[in-house]
């Protein structure tokens, strides 16, 4: 039976925002489900909508504008269009057979912020620490791979002069030719990181996609046609690369959500798409570490989804440290372990311009007239995209699976200032591996045959940065299992374009699977979570509380939203149950 969800935006729901790290109170997500929720010409009350169907969407979207509604767009790759619809047909359009879900055309925001005025510009981090932690000498450069950047625009700075090879605005979700056009200023400085002259693969191209406007938001649906008209014109423009450093929060499985699904289309026409895990780690009043802030499209289980570490302004990697703003999975409805791994993302340093808002806006960011320094998931997700161009650059035969597996086996595993490893919801498979990650991808013949071995050349499973000698993390995270042994040294079926990450592969004699997992109805994950129906698990001993909980016969812990999310002792359930101490 099909699922039909309208994951309407109601009070207390967590909103992203571009430039505070925040969890809104329920006063604060009334007023934004206010500036969702439009009248008509008429006065009556309606809603943008994101509606999936079997049926000829053409078909739909005339019987909509008969009726006094507005379309938006349309997603032919997704079955789905966008419209601004009357209440009164919500229940009309779910009792329509041929619709399979409605969801909100929600917002989205970019997944960076500026630093307060405490932070000192002297802790920034600039280019050349970036490429060092990354272990990168300029041997490979990301020369001709081509990536779409979904964001604010591309301003064409001198940086990236010579490499901005087009640009497209679908802020009114038309996809109009644009040039040298970012108000925001978060696209550029996203596109300096990934290949600024000082850049990751500085002899990448871009292809600018225009999706948020002057203060860093838009609309889920422009973000899907974006998305659709890269795949479209993946061959005349030569893209090979989705950068997303942007999302919403999860409001349902990622196999309704029409954001996921339009990112997996994009992976199954060939595009690796790299996204965001979200800013909400830690909670922005007590700072407490907390679990399941994944946002939304970073819980597409085929995209790239990048956390983001400290580099505590060196190269050396024994003192990085996983951000406290980067979110931790599992995700929410579908328990992914998300993210697949982390990045730099503190205090970047990259591209701007006196004119965007972020520059002009924000003077505590300036580091001089053209460059400011960010942090963020979004500055952890261009780092990994500029990774992804120099592994395409090695091998230009690695499929998305395959450049997955090649940046989890070769990722490190981080520990925290006492010594303590990670787990993998806060890590994933760990700190991105450049070097080591490029220097496996040289030694994989793509051609070889499914099932047979397909290195040329053997491996040392060891990396040197900046003088440590660091063996790599050697797994993957597949579904709900780590994958151990010498999983990417075989051509896999798993590494196939049309099999979605995570979903059931039977692998060789030589793997064995995670130790921590428990199948069956309750998943236990790590030592840390407790996934399930009606149960109340914990996350490093005390600060998380999990699981789909029935009170009075209606779910209540099913939204990511402050009142739901679980951090510390303090645990308030709703507006009126409190426990304060977990003892398990």
């Amino acid at each position: 039976m099909l699922m039909k969800r309208l994951a309407a935006i109601l009070t207390a729901l967590l909103v992203v925002q571009a430039i505070v790290l925040a969890i809104p109170t329920p006063a604060l997500a009334e007023k934004r489900d206010k500036k969702v929720r439009e009248t008509s010409d008429d006065g009556a009350p309606t809603q943008q909508v994101i509606i999936q169907t079997t049926g000829d969407t053409d078909t739909l979207a005339a019987a909509l504008t008969a009726h006094g509604d507005t379309v938006l767009g349309i997603y032919p790759s997704i079955g789905a269009l966008s419209a601004v619809v009357h209440d009164e047909d919500l229940a009309t359009l779910d009792a329509d057979p041929s619709v399979t879900a409605i969801s909100t055309n929600a917002e989205v925001n970019a997944l960076a912020k500026p630093q307060s005025s405490n932070d000192l510009i002297m802790d920034a981090v600039v280019y050349e620490t970036v490429r060092a932690t990354l272990g990168l000498t300029g041997e490979v450069t990301g020369d001709g791979v081509g990536i779409a950047i979904i964001d604010s625009g591309i301003k064409g700075v001198e940086e990236l002069k010579g490499r901005l090879v087009a640009s497209y605005d679908f802020t009114s979700g038309t996809g109009d030719y644009t040039f040298d056009s970012d108000d925001f200023g978060h696209g550029t400085h996203v596109a300096g990181l990934i290949g600024g002259l000082e850049g990751v693969a500085p002899r990448a191209r871009f292809i600018a996609m225009k999706v948020l406007d002057g203060t860093g938001s838009g609309r889920t649906g422009n973000v899907i046609a974006a998305i659709e008209f890269a795949v479209t014109y993946k061959d005349a423009l030569g893209i090979d690369i989705i950068n997303l450093s942007l999302g919403h929060p999860i409001y349902e499985p990622a196999a309704t959500d029409p954001l996921v699904q339009a990112v997996e289309a994009a992976t199954r026409a060939g595009i690796i798409v790299v996204t965001s895990a979200g800013n909400f780690g830690a909670n922005p009043d007590t700072g407490e570490v907390g679990y399941a802030g994944i946002t939304s499209p970073g819980n597409a289980p085929s995209a790239i989804t990048a956390g983001a570490f400290d580099m505590n302004g060196t190269a050396i990697r024994s003192d990085d440290r996983v951000a406290d703003f980067s979110s931790r999975g599992p995700t929410w409805y579908d328990a992914y372990p998300k993210p697949d791994l982390v990045a730099p993302g503190y205090k970047l340093i990259s591209s701007s311009f006196r004119q965007a808002e972020l520059y002009r806006d924000h003077s505590e960011v300036r580091v001089d007239a053209s460059h400011i320094m960010l942090s963020g998931t979004s500055m952890a997700s261009a780092v990994t995209t500029g990774v992804v161009a120099l592994l395409l650059e090695a091998n230009a035969g690695l499929t998305p699976n395959a450049t997955k597996a090649v940046l989890q086996y070769t990722a490190f595993r981080m520990s925290d200032e006492t010594g303590t490893e990670y787990d993998y919801l806060t890590q994933g498979a760990g700190a991105l591996n450049a070097t080591g990650a490029i220097r496996l991808a040289q030694s994989i013949d793509t051609s070889v045959p499914v099932g047979e071995t397909w290195l040329v050349s053997p491996v040392d499973e060891t990396t040197t940065i900046a003088g440590e000698n660091i063996v790599w993390g050697s797994n993957i995270v597949w579904g709900f299992n780590i994958v151990w042994g010498f999983s990417v040294y075989t051509n896999e079926a798993a590494w196939a374009q049309n099999i979605v990450w995570g979903s059931n592969i039977v692998w060789g004699s030589n793997i064995v699977w995670g130790f921590n997992i428990v199948w069956g109805s309750n998943i236990v994950w790590g030592f840390n979570i407790v996934w399930g129906f009606n149960l109340v698990g914990t996350a490093d001993g005390q600060n998380i509380v999990w699981g789909f909980v029935e009170d009075a016969g209606s779910t209540v812990w099913k939204k990511l939203s402050a009142e739901n999310i679980v951090w510390g002792f303090n645990i308030v359930w709703g507006s009126n149950i409190v426990w304060t101490t977990l003892n398990y």
